[in-house]
């Protein structure tokens, strides 16, 4: 059995220009998280 799914779902699913928004949006709250401190490598100078 096959679920529907909306028109907009699906534009939204088979935009590459959304697809690409949100990889950039993913990577950005990923990189802010590193440079936040958590499970960073940098040295902390005092």
């Amino acid at each position: 059995m096959t679920k529907r799914i909306s028109k907009f779902k699906r534009f939204v699913m088979m935009n590459p220009i959304i697809q690409f928004f949100k990889f950039i949006f993913l990577s950005l709250k990923v990189l802010l998280i590193v440079a936040g401190g958590h499970g960073s490598t940098r040295e902390v100078h005092k």
